[in-house]
């Protein structure tokens, strides 16, 4: 398939492919053992996130782009039709005509691609000299309060271009499908204003269409007050509901919409009504919650069965039940408190254990999260969250394409689903999580297409730019 923007190209050719010996393969996929009746294509919870799927000496067969056998590897090579040009050739690593391409991941450990739930992918500008004002002992609320934060992102977003916020996007969603994020969501409220914020969800859909990773977006017109509605919140939320969402609906080009529910922000108050006329809009629910200060958010989201809860790092104990009986899935955000260098990360344990349905993300922004590596996340959540390695993949893969509204579709290994997973050199998935500071994924394939080689080992990206 041939997708242009601009003078760019990028092209996706799935084909045959074999992946053989997997050390271990977490398909993520099902319903947990034990439990035929929980929904097979929704978010585990509690104990059930400890169970991934673990297959040893692991295989793959994909004919067109789709996955047509997962198991064992001499399982899969016995049954699978696929597999009968290898028969009696040398190696199986051979190129050539009706022979499929083959992957060897010997003492390696596959998983799912990465689906990063919750990101603010596209702005323009810089702010590393936030990051040395919190060396200097500044909060985050005191930053944005000074003319920092969202606010001085939105003046350099609001002045680029259509093509430049595209190739930004672009730039960033490579350096992530390096990391094996093949999924992300994309946030607009970095322009506070219709033109900017319809600029920044066409970038998103337009990086999307011409990049092998798959773009979901988010409109967050409420993400802060901008300068021209300084002092009067309320007015800008009357502009947001009467004017930004019927612009967003009638571009059709978000699917969901998000609030910045916090102290100094929109309130509890504030934030349901923007959400509620999200939802009179077309747009599903999700909201930046209990971030900073224990507001309320958590419940808020728990009423309006949002599909998200995101941020939490101070979810009230009554919080983390309402989301434990709603359902509604917790994005948790461990990068942004390790930026902010806080110790009130949220509490994944707790959630865990009381039946939330918790997801990762990277929360990539650039101001109090600038990573992109979903694995770096996965370390942080076992290290600052307490959660075990199983737990934290499968927030990062099944939990975390539930929480964008995927769990049909991304996170997950599984006959008739499209081949997209990633091969991590490490031997185990339990060694995934000490990797800290090296990229420990190898080879990328998405829709079938070999996307990254050998990433960890100075490797390429495989898709092509004309």
């Amino acid at each position: 398939m041939a997708l242009n923007i601009g003078t760019q190209t990028v092209r996706e050719e799935p084909s045959d492919l074999l992946l053989i010996h997997a050390a271990e393969l977490a398909t993520c996929s099902g319903a947990p053992r034990g439990d035929a009746c929980r929904d097979s294509d929704g978010p585990r919870r509690g104990a059930a996130m400890g169970d991934i799927g673990i297959i040893r000496d692991g295989a793959i067969a994909v004919r067109s782009g789709v996955i047509v056998d997962v198991g064992a590897t001499q399982e899969v090579l016995s049954r699978e039709p696929l597999c009968e040009p290898l028969q009696g050739l040398p190696s199986c690593a051979s190129s050539a005509p009706g022979v499929p391409h083959v992957i060897d991941a010997s003492g390696c450990t596959v998983l799912p691609g990465f689906v990063d739930a919750h990101t603010h992918l596209v702005f323009a500008g810089e702010r590393y000299r936030e990051h040395v004002m919190r060396l200097g002992g500044a909060k985050y609320l005191d930053i944005l309060a000074a003319g920092g934060g969202i606010l001085s992102t939105l003046t350099s977003t609001r002045s680029a271009s259509l093509s430049e916020l595209v190739a930004g996007a672009m730039k960033r969603l490579d350096v992530m499908l390096l990391h094996g994020t093949t999924t992300v969501e994309a946030k607009s409220g970095y322009g506070l204003d219709i033109d900017t914020e319809i600029r920044q969800l066409e970038a998103a859909k337009l990086a999307s269409e011409a990049h092998p990773v798959d773009v979901v977006s988010t409109f967050m017109g409420a993400h802060a007050v901008p300068p021209e509605f300084a002092g009067d919140p309320e007015g800008y939320l009357g502009f947001v509901l009467s004017e930004a969402l019927p612009a967003v609906e009638e571009q059709g080009i978000a699917e969901f919409c998000d609030v910045f529910c916090e102290e100094g922000v929109f309130s509890v108050e504030q934030s349901r009504r923007v959400l509620r006329a999200g939802m009179e809009h077309g747009l599903r629910p999700k909201i930046h919650a209990d971030e900073i200060f224990a507001m309320g958010g958590a419940q808020l989201a728990a009423e309006l069965g949002a599909v998200s809860a995101d941020h939490l790092a101070a979810a009230s104990e009554e919080g983390i039940r309402s989301l434990a009986r709603s359902g509604v899935v917790a994005v948790l955000l461990p990068a942004t408190m390790f930026t902010l260098m806080s110790r009130a990360y949220a509490d994944a344990r707790a959630m865990t254990d009381a039946g939330v349905a918790v997801a990762l993300a990277t929360d990539f922004n650039p101001g109090t999260s600038p990573t992109m590596s979903m694995p770096f996340v996965i370390t942080l959540a076992c290290l600052k969250m307490k959660m075990t390695p199983t737990e934290a993949v499968c927030a990062a893969t099944r939990n975390a394409a539930c929480a964008i509204g995927l769990g049909g579709r991304a996170g997950v290994i599984e006959v008739g689903r499209d081949a997209d997973f990633v091969v991590c050199d490490v031997p185990a998935v339990d060694a995934l999580p000490f990797s800290v500071g090296v990229n420990p994924v190898r080879d990328v394939v998405k829709r079938g297409a070999h996307v990254v080689k050998n990433a960890g080992g100075g490797g390429r990206l495989c898709h092509s730019r004309i």
